[in-house]
Formats: C-alpha cells, sequence, structure tokens
C-alpha cells in the first residue's frame, strides 16, 4: 500500500543526503527510513559504527538503499555532489562539548557555525530542501530566571515556557564564554532563515531538547578513545557525574554530534558512573529543571518533517515532553533506580554527591534555570505529540547500556594499571 502523506498525498520515493549519520541520532533515524519508507540515504560521517548493521551484510532487503560516504565536512568538496544527488539535505552535524564553551570558544564558534556554512549554500544554490539541527540551547535563559527566587511568576508558564516563534533568546555576558556554543548555532539558524526570505530556500529546523535512548555514545576506553568524554547519559552510568550538562571531550567526533543540551551530557556521564558504581556527581546542587524525551518518539516527528514539506517547510520545531520535566537531582535519582531494577544490582547508600559550578565547570560557568518546549506548533502543523513516559525511556536507556558495556567495564577496573 503507498504511503501517503498528512493530507493524504502519496508519498514519492526521495533521496535522503544525511550529514551525520553515523551518530546517535543519525543512526536511529537511518533506521526508521530503512525499516519503514522506501526512502535511499547517502549517509555522510567520518564514522559509520553506530550504522554498519544497517550496511552489512549485503544479502539486506535495504542494501540498495544505503551508502556510506566517509567524509569530513570541513574540508571535503565531494560533499556538494552528494548534496546535489538528493531530494533532501539533513545536516546533524555539530561539535557539541559543553566544557569546551568556555576554554575553547573558537573552535565551538567555528565548528557551529562556519562549517555549517557550506551545507546551506550547496543547498540553497542547488534548490535543494534542507532539515538542520539546531538545539534548545539556542533559547539561552529563561524571563523568570531573572525573577526574584521566592517571586510567584517563576511558576507562570509565561516566564519559562520557550515557543518557537515568540520566546526572547537571552545569553549572559561575552565574558560568559559558555554561551559560545548556543551563540553559534543562533546565527547558523538566522543565515538559514534569511536564504529562505531571500533566496527561496526551502527548510526545517529542529530544536532538540534532550533527546535520550540507546547508543547516545561511547564509553571511554571500551568503545571510544580513552581520554574522550561522552555526553550525558553516558556519562551518569560510567563516570561520575550529571551536573548540569557537561561533555568534557576534547576528541570529539565531528560528524557525529547533534547540538546536545548540557543535561544531555549530564545524563552520559550518569550513566557511567552507574556503571561503573560510582556516586552521581550534582552540580549545584543538581536543582535545574529540564525534560527528557525518547529518541525514538522524536524520530517519529522528525521522520513527520520529512514527508510533509508542505506543514514542516519554514518552520522551527521544538522536539521535546513537557511530561518528563524534572530536576537534575530528580533524573540521578530515578537513574540509580532504574538502574539498580535493570542490573539485578543494589543501589548505591548514597547515589549522589555535589559539587560546585566552580569546582566543576571552572570560572565563568553560567546556566539557564529551567528550559521547558511550548508544543504548540509541532502538533498543530505535524500532529505530533510524544508517548514515553521518563522510567520507560530510561528502562529501555539503561537496559541497553547494561547489556552493552556493563561485562567490559568490569574487566577493564579488573585490570591492574601499569606504574
Amino acid at each position: 500500500m503507498a504511503r501517503v502523506d498528512l493530507d493524504g498525498n502519496t508519498i514519492k520515493p526521495m533521496t535522503i543526503c544525511m550529514i551525520g549519520a553515523g551518530g546517535f541520532i543519525g543512526s536511529h533515524l537511518c533506521e526508521k527510513l530503512m525499516n519503514e519508507t522506501p526512502h535511499k540515504v547517502l549517509a555522510v560521517d567520518v564514522y559509520n559504527d553506530k550504522i554498519k548493521h544497517l550496511l552489512e551484510p549485503a544479502s539486506l532487503p535495504w542494501a540498495d538503499r544505503i551508502e556510506f560516504h566517509r567524509i569530513n565536512i570541513k574540508n571535503d568538496s565531494r560533499l556538494e555532489g552528494l548534496v546535489k544527488m538528493a531530494d533532501l539535505v539533513i545536516n546533524l552535524a555539530a561539535i557539541c562539548t559543553p566544557a569546551d564553551y568556555n576554554t575553547r570558544p573558537l573552535d565551538t564558534i567555528y565548528s557551529n557555525f562556519i562549517d555549517a556554512l557550506p551545507v546551506v549554500k550547496y543547498c540553497s544554490e542547488n534548490s535543494k530542501r534542507l532539515i538542520h539541527f539546531s538545539t534548545c540551547e539556542v533559547y539561552g535563559k529563561t524571563i523568570g530566571s531573572f525573577l526574584p527566587k521566592d517571586s510567584p511568576l517563576r511558576k507562570d508558564p509565561a516566564y519559562f515556557l520557550l515557543s518557537e516563534d515568540a520566546s526572547p533568546c537571552i545569553f549572559g555576558s561575552i565574558e560568559k564564554q559558555r554561551w559560545s556554543y548556543a551563540c553559534a548555532k543562533q546565527l547558523i539558524e538566522r543565515l538559514i532563515y534569511a536564504e529562505g526570505a531571500e533566496n527561496g530556500l526551502e527548510f526545517t529546523i529542529v530544536r532538540p531538547f534532550n533527546w535520550i535512548g540507546p547508543r547516545m555514545d561511547f564509553i571511554p576506553g571500551i568503545d571510544g578513545p580513552s581520554e574522550g568524554v561522552p555526553r550525558v547519559l553516558a556519562c551518569f552510568s560510567n563516570v561520575s557525574s550529571i551536573s548540569t550538562p557537561i561533555c568534557v571531550s576534547k576528541t570529539c567526533k565531528p560528524c557525529s554530534a547533534f547540538g546536545m543540551e548540557f543535561y544531555v551530557i549530564s545524563f552520559l556521564f550518569s550513566v557511567q558512573n552507574l556503571l561503573r558504581g560510582e556516586p552521581l556527581k550534582l552540580v549545584d546542587g543538581g536543582e535545574s529543571q529540564r525534560t527528557f524525551v525518547y529518541i525514538k518518539d522524536a524520530i517519529e516527528a522528525v521522520l513527520l518533517m520529512i514527508e510533509n514539506p508542505a506543514r514542516a517547510n519554514g518552520h522551527i520545531f521544538n522536539v521535546g515532553n513537557p511530561n518528563n520535566e524534572v530536576t537534575v537531582r530528580q533524573l540521578a535519582e530515578m537513574m540509580a533506580q532504574v538502574y539498580s531494577k535493570v542490573s539485578g544490582e543494589a543501589s548505591l547508600e548514597k547515589p549522589t554527591i555535589d559539587v560546585s559550578s566552580k569546582e566543576f565547570y571552572g570560572e565563568g560557568y553560567d546556566d539557564s534555570d529551567k528550559r521547558i518546549p511550548d508544543m504548540t506548533i509541532i502538533n498543530r502543523q505535524l500532529g505530533w505529540n510524544p508517548k514515553t513516559s521518563l522510567w520507560d525511556l530510561l528502562e529501555s536507556t539503561l537496559t541497553y547500556q547494561h547489556r552493552t558495556y556493563a561485562q567490559a567495564i568490569k574487566q577493564s577496573i579488573a585490570k591492574p594499571v601499569a606504574s
């Protein structure tokens, strides 16, 4: 039976150039496209570990619908040729290592703005539709964060709910270089919007709000470089910190990330801690509030954008789950409970420890108190709503992390350390 869009029109097979296809989001999106659609994917990345199961063996039913192209978009002229071959370009590529926002702001700005320019240029010049992945970090701080802590207005959604077409983007002062990432991502959004207004570029911008699920990131020394640091979820389970957000990696894979927010990073740190049996670190008490959405729910939203251009073009979409709102402390405590269930291991007597932001991030750290998405536009345009509860998404994700990494981490801990 032919696939139809939300307006009842037949969906024609298309060729999609997916930049950053080998990462967390890209791997899940490729799976969805191969299993449920007739579309072809030109998968562009520098790594393909997370999509190898889609590329081999050659007898797979979709083998002729996915091609992997090992390209670093920073310096490879082949990218424009792939864009020309496609009907749609999806740009997932970014470098988002939160600890670097303070210490390596130039790399952060160049990677997230300058390196994204050619993709926008190729799409505009060749009349190709673009779905660009941004970040909820572009909102910066909430209006409510400037009110007194005891102000009743802090509970009014007008002061914290983030709307794509109404909320201001509020960043800290220039010396707070933690905002370099958010500024770079906002500027590329403005450039894309301007290309649409002046040159007719067909575009959709996605603002992810903490997408969580299997394959979020590598575990240092197990399936990634020992000096690297993964993103939030993997961190809580393996390393020892679920603070405000945090990917402190100096070796981030440049094509595989997607503009993760700090708290996704914290989540990954926490997962690592859980796997190692170490307490989770909470920066400044873990009082900041965030929402988390399951990757499979989020991918459903992206597929709707892909197959409903008439409804998605020219729009910016928040993709999150406001029903899964928790403080970072609550998230850490829930993760400890869920991990104890899926692993069969007793919870730590003291599952969390507090650290200061200065101790964890260094001088100049700054953050937003609350980041909750308004879902009005995506619900109106695409009829999308997330389904998975926070407990269920944690159970799915931590079950995967435990099955994939627990034994290898135990073996690595047991190895004697050379002097």
